[in-house]
């Protein structure tokens, strides 16, 4: 197998280990402290922030319009509409520009 495979493999597994243990430890508790419930509603976000962040530094106008109208909409709606919002705007835009 070429290295990039290996690779590819041991992420995977990586990720489901991660994501089993993180449902045994909490299946083990009754009830989920406030503290944890905190930092387990921030990951999405933070997640998120690692993505677009590095995307922001190299963005042309297009990308950085899309970003702009993902946050606003972000003010007023979910995560889902946040991203459909920004991609859309995006798609929209590479579309008319050819």
């Amino acid at each position: 197998m070429t290295q990039t495979l290996w690779i590819i493999l041991a992420g995977a597994v990586v990720t489901y280990l991660t994501r089993i243990g993180g449902h045994l430890a909490l299946s083990r508790l009754e009830r989920v402290p406030p503290r944890l419930e905190a930092a387990l509603d921030a990951v999405p976000a933070a997640v998120l922030t690692t993505l677009v962040a590095p995307a922001l530094t190299t963005a042309g106008p297009l990308e950085f319009c899309a970003i702009i109208v993902a946050a606003l909409v972000a003010l007023r709606a979910g995560l889902m509409t946040m991203f459909f919002a920004g991609a859309a705007v995006l798609v929209a835009g590479r579309w008319l520009m050819g």
